[in-house]
């Protein structure tokens, strides 16, 4: 009797990849890959592309040829009722290739009827299938009840939390504003206390630098006065210095002259003696 792998291996081998199911007229491509007919001729026909749907290969012509081997392994699957679909939705045994009807709660684990006898299985507790369902159902209901609580809660809490951020952000924009408007406000007030200041000491200059400024213009007056006086006393004084050389100038040509009158002077004088 052929194993539960060795079946699996030969029904896996029979089943088309497109539509999971036993081949229908199977069909080979060039790279070897198999195909029913009508899968591989309705994937063409989508795509518009001659391609391997499991290795992409590209064929530029549609070379179909018939796997006699396969469609007759196929026909074998079919008589052994080994349908792939209908085996998930019934499973079984994988000692003893039953169906699990029985359901150990001693274990926690689906079991069929001749494991239920087993040595593995001896004294343990058994219900149905169809009850650990319900039984079970509830104990999800009861589990999905709970969470649908605590999610309730959590959402609660992200919503608090969102809230809190929102909040948060319009207090922080709001404050952002309230000091860029005080701010704004001290600035016109230091401007304008600065704009007073600077007048005040304006006023302060122009009171403390005009009376020095016409005192300066009054020195400076008197000292054109005395340049003025100055330039006429050394104007005064080269005039008495032409006048004075002048003056020498003739006591010197009168004393030039003298000494004739006092030689003839002195001649007679002598004749006198």
């Amino acid at each position: 009797m052929a194993s539960k792998q060795q079946l699996q291996s030969w029904t896996e081998e029979a089943i088309c990849p497109i539509c999971l199911g036993f081949f229908t007229d199977p069909v080979t491509l060039d790279c070897g890959h198999n195909f029913c007919r009508s899968c591989i001729t309705q994937s063409w026909e989508k795509k518009e592309i001659n391609s391997c749907p499991q290795c992409r290969e590209e064929f530029p012509e549609r070379n179909l040829r018939v796997n006699r081997a396969l469609a007759n392994l196929a026909e074998e699957a079919r008589k052994l009722k080994l349908d792939p679909k209908e085996k998930e939705s019934k499973p079984h045994c994988e000692v003893h290739q039953e169906d699990l009807k029985l359901f150990c709660e001693t274990d926690k684990k689906l079991i069929c009827v001749i494991c239920r006898d087993s040595r593995e299985h001896r004294e343990h507790r058994f219900i149905p299938v169809k009850e650990a369902v319900e039984v079970y159902k509830d104990q999800l209901k009861l589990s999905l009840d709970a969470l649908t609580k605590k999610k309730s809660a959590v959402l609660e809490m992200e919503r608090k939390q969102k809230q809190k951020i929102s909040e948060t952000k319009e207090l922080a924009s709001s404050l952002q504003t309230h000091i860029t408007s005080e701010f704004t406000k001290m600035h016109q007030i230091l401007t304008e206390k600065e704009q007073r200041l600077l007048g005040d000491l304006r006023e302060e200059e122009e009171r403390i630098v005009e009376p020095m400024e016409k005192n300066l213009r009054e020195i400076q007056e008197n000292l054109n006065s005395i340049e003025e006086n100055l330039s006429k006393l050394q104007k005064q004084m080269e005039q008495a210095d032409e006048l004075v050389i002048t003056k020498g100038k003739a006591c010197l040509e009168k004393s030039s002259s003298l000494p004739d009158s006092g030689s003839k002077h002195s001649e007679s004088l002598a004749h006198r003696v």
